[in-house]
């Protein structure tokens, strides 16, 4: 019991294949009105700033939903202000996540409690432990590429054996949209 205890840290409300499998309708449901984006590898591939069609479109059918995004990533403010202003969003940069900083200081920034609000991430050791630490509703996605910063990819290594525990203890389930042969 404890072990799964443990691993509940590390284990997301939801498990998608990409953002854009967002279900909208649900997170309404469950009162969510306040939405936490990683940057990088979650919104746009890693160290990219061009914003696609698609990215767009995203958030402006969650603005249209009523829902209100902020950025939170632990990259540069450059770049993640550069972002935020082409999505119409506010954003936090040099994060220090999974620090509970950065997201008390977006529950602020978006007006929101802890229980209206959801983190989406492509990490497990920082925005979903961060996530789950603070008490947010938490969303794991598959990272866009394979692209990323080295430490990063040092970590994933440790990320994949967790995903498998959780997955084999039927914490999590793998999403069904979801191939290795997807990511770039």
């Amino acid at each position: 019991m404890a072990r799964k205890g443990w691993l509940q840290l590390f284990c997301p409300n939801l498990y998608l294949a990409s953002v854009y499998k967002l279900p909208v309708e649900e997170l309404k449901e469950r009162g969510i009105r306040g939405l936490i984006f990683d940057l990088d590898n979650t919104v746009l591939n890693w160290n990219v700033r061009e914003v696609t069609p698609e990215t767009r479109s995203l958030f402006n059918r969650l603005k249209a939903e009523g829902f209100r995004s902020c950025l939170v990533s632990n990259n540069k403010k450059d770049r993640v202000e550069a972002v935020a202003r082409i999505l119409g969003i506010p954003a936090i940069s040099k994060a220090g996540k999974p620090r509970r900083g950065a997201f008390r200081q977006a529950l602020t920034v978006l007006g929101t409690g802890k229980e209206e609000t959801a983190v989406i991430g492509d990490q497990l050791f920082t925005d979903i432990l961060g996530g789950n630490r603070f008490g947010l509703y938490t969303v794991l996605v598959v990272p866009l590429s394979r692209r990323e910063f080295i430490g990063t990819q040092l970590m994933r290594w440790v990320e994949r054996l967790l995903l498998r525990i959780l997955i084999g203890h039927g914490l999590i389930q793998k999403p069904e949209e979801y191939s290795s042969e997807g990511r770039n």
